[in-house]
């Protein structure tokens, strides 16, 4: 039975690959940078096992050193890298995003090439292919981010320069490269350790907000998103090849009324705030003034590839978006 690295494996989507590889027969083994996050894995993921899946193993390992790198690749025939920092807020400093994500690819990388591992499948994002100088423009694998717009926050900085930095190691070392580009990753969670990635969906839950910016992304569901990285390992002609993980685009206010819809006894906004408004309150908060490129804008990308070569089905916007709902409300992460 083959081996697979997973590197970052406590992560929101980590863990939902880990499953899709395990119940389809591999042998995980999940870098950590602290090994006491290792049982919380095997406890999220246990539910959810057959009784064919594999062997479930991890080491420790940093993005930001190289100690255990060497140690994480003896046996491994591919490596699903998702390992990157993921802020609510953009930072003072985009370098605290923009280093650990493209330094640990670039070391992740050369660790495997090293250790004469040529698979790998990259988990990038679609902040990394939307170029916000065609806005509202339906967007495709062969764009790319423009890192030099001011406007370009340095968390899609971070996921453009690792990318393009895994493609030119991949390049000089031979590495048979797939990336996975999602958009903004809804769904439920496998446990309640899921960082920043449902910040949005609690966000609307707890009516933090009074209107909505008028603005909209890219959505996929978790499960589709592990999905396709298993697909990209079965399928050989994906080597070489970006693919857009994305079910379709929303509107924050459409977020807002769908969700108002299911819990009509919340304090959800449903109305959308005139753009001078979302510019005054981003004066005083952080998470808002990180939107204010995005302002008056739905992003949207192609999903085409990735139905056609990968034969996705994807969960719709609305359904992934209810099922994180629901999961937060059901485990008692919004109270009423």
């Amino acid at each position: 039975m083959d081996l697979v690295l997973l590197t970052g494996a406590s992560g929101f989507i980590a863990k939902h690959i880990a499953l899709k590889l395990l119940n389809a027969g591999h042998n995980v083994r999940g870098t950590l940078r602290r090994l006491d996050r290792a049982e919380e894995v095997r406890t999220a993921l246990a539910p959810y096992l057959t009784e064919q899946a594999g062997a479930l193993s991890f080491v420790q390992a940093d993005l930001e050193a190289d100690a255990g790198w060497a140690e994480a690749f003896p046996g491994v025939t591919a490596l699903v890298h998702t390992a990157s920092p993921f802020p609510i807020a953009q930072p003072k400093d985009p370098a605290v995003v923009i280093r650990p994500a493209v330094e640990g690819t670039q070391r992740v990388l050369k660790a495997a090439a090293a250790a004469g591992v040529t698979r790998v499948v990259l988990t990038s994002s679609t902040v990394a292919v939307i170029n916000e100088a065609k806005p509202d423009t339906l967007q495709d694998e062969a764009d790319w981010c423009d890192v030099h717009l001011p406007t370009t926050t340095p968390y899609a900085k971070s996921k453009t320069l690792a990318e393009r930095a895994a493609w030119e190691i991949a390049k000089a070392r031979g590495l048979k490269l797939t990336t996975i580009n999602p958009g903004l990753v809804l769904g439920p969670p496998l446990d309640d350790h899921y960082g920043s990635s449902l910040a949005l969906v609690e966000r609307f839950l707890k009516g933090k907000d009074p209107m909505l910016p008028p603005m909209g992304l890219p959505v996929v569901d978790v499960r589709d998103v592990a999905e396709m990285h298993l697909r990209a390992l079965h399928r050989p002609e994906t080597e070489g090849r970006r693919y857009l993980a994305s079910s379709g685009s929303m509107a924050f206010v459409d977020m807002g009324r769908t969700l108002k819809a299911a819990y009509p006894t919340r304090r959800i906004p449903t109305r959308e705030a005139p753009q001078f408004l979302v510019r005054a309150l981003a004066l005083f908060d952080p998470q808002i003034r990180s939107i204010l490129p995005k302002l008056g804008h739905l992003e949207r990308v192609s999903n085409a590839r990735a139905v056609r070569e990968m034969e996705m089905e994807f969960i719709a916007p609305k359904a992934a978006l209810l099922a994180a709902a629901d999961w937060l409300v059901r485990h008692g992460r919004i109270w009423a």
